[in-house]
């Protein structure tokens, strides 16, 4: 027996879940693991969060803002026992149905999901943030970080990329900054229609969040890499989010274009290509295609004319080759601090 599982047998003997069946759960971008409980005793389930300092990994984070969002009726986990010393939480287990598994499986009920979760981001909204990090400080760095790792051979026009990316958060983000999760989608969000109002959406994987603008999160659930979202659903998440906010659709769309640009070139670059290029997990690259898709409609914006012009012929077309080539150099990368790295 290793002694990480040698932790976990302590901590769940310590809560009381020494024997229960243990199944593990597919993880995520992150080092985290998670491992669904199951008992014959109330609560007869739960989820180990098992995240280990050793590498890097720190549930504060998450304790902190699960505790906010909590405090004020959003649908997050129960805390049932918390070591953050050594990374793990026994968390209440809000069950399977994800919003992308429910689409999926009823697409019929994909618009009315995407209506409650756009609704669930216009309550929080209304929430004063609490002490965070602004995003809108990284966001034109992050976005021009899409030369580092997709796009090496363009590195030398970093720092046009950044300006033209700030000027255009500069001319249209220019409401309050708000909580922002930063990675709200259909894979973060549970459907949990038993309870009531913002609380129908359970949300996960909440540890980055920072403060910024408000469309952020819409333009992440409605600009999904992981799933193609329907006209209808993202039409019902505009609709109700407007409905909830007083905002008007145009505005609303321009900020939505910007938001969506800047997150789309963050994660095409450092997040999907560096995650098969640095770590050999080439399953991500699936989603930059789609990824790419929305980053050329959007950039259609007249708010982002100029960088438009920029990016026109800067970056390579994700197409078969180019896929084939990144796949064939997966892992190729650890220890570099972007594609173009010297050998």
């Amino acid at each position: 027996m290793t002694d990480r599982a040698i932790e976990i047998d302590q901590f769940l003997r310590a809560a009381g879940w020494q024997d229960a069946e243990r199944i593990a759960l597919a993880g995520d971008a992150s080092l985290r693991r998670y491992i669904r409980l199951r008992r014959d005793t109330a609560p007869g389930r739960a989820i180990v969060m098992d995240a280990p300092p050793t590498t890097g990994e720190d549930v504060r984070p998450f304790l902190r803002i699960g505790d906010w969002l909590s405090a004020r009726g959003f649908s997050t986990p129960t805390v049932f026992a918390r070591d953050p010393e050594r990374g793990l939480l026994l968390l209440e287990d809000l069950g399977d149905d994800l919003l992308a598994r429910h689409s999926a499986a009823h697409p019929q009920d994909e618009p009315e999901l995407y209506a409650a979760a756009a609704e669930t981001l216009a309550a929080l909204h209304h929430e004063a943030p609490p002490d965070l990090p602004r995003y809108p400080d990284q966001m034109a760095a992050l976005a021009a970080t899409v030369v580092d790792w997709y796009a090496p051979d363009a590195r030398d026009r970093r720092d046009d990329i950044a300006a033209a990316m700030q000027s255009a958060i500069d001319a249209v983000l220019t409401g309050p900054e708000i909580f922002v999760h930063r990675d709200y989608h259909a894979e973060n969000l549970l459907w949990l229609p038993r309870r009531d109002g913002p609380a129908r959406i359970g949300i996960l994987d909440f540890q980055d969040a920072m403060t910024g603008p408000a469309e952020y999160d819409l333009a992440s659930l409605i600009d999904d890499p992981r799933r193609p979202v329907s006209d209808a659903a993202r039409d019902a998440a505009i609709g109700a989010y407007c409905a909830a906010t007083g905002v008007a659709a145009e505005p609303l769309r321009a900020r939505l274009a910007v938001c969506s640009v800047q997150r789309s070139l963050r994660i095409i670059g450092r997040v999907f290509t560096r995650l098969a290029l640095h770590s050999g997990r080439t399953s991500y690259l699936r989603f930059i295609p789609p990824t790419w898709t929305a980053l050329q409609r959007e950039l259609r914006h007249p708010a982002l004319t100029d960088l438009r012009d920029l990016l026109d012929g800067l970056l390579p077309e994700p197409d078969g080759p180019w896929l084939a080539a990144t796949e064939a150099r997966a892992g190729t990368l650890a220890g570099r601090d972007h594609a173009a790295a010297p050998e």
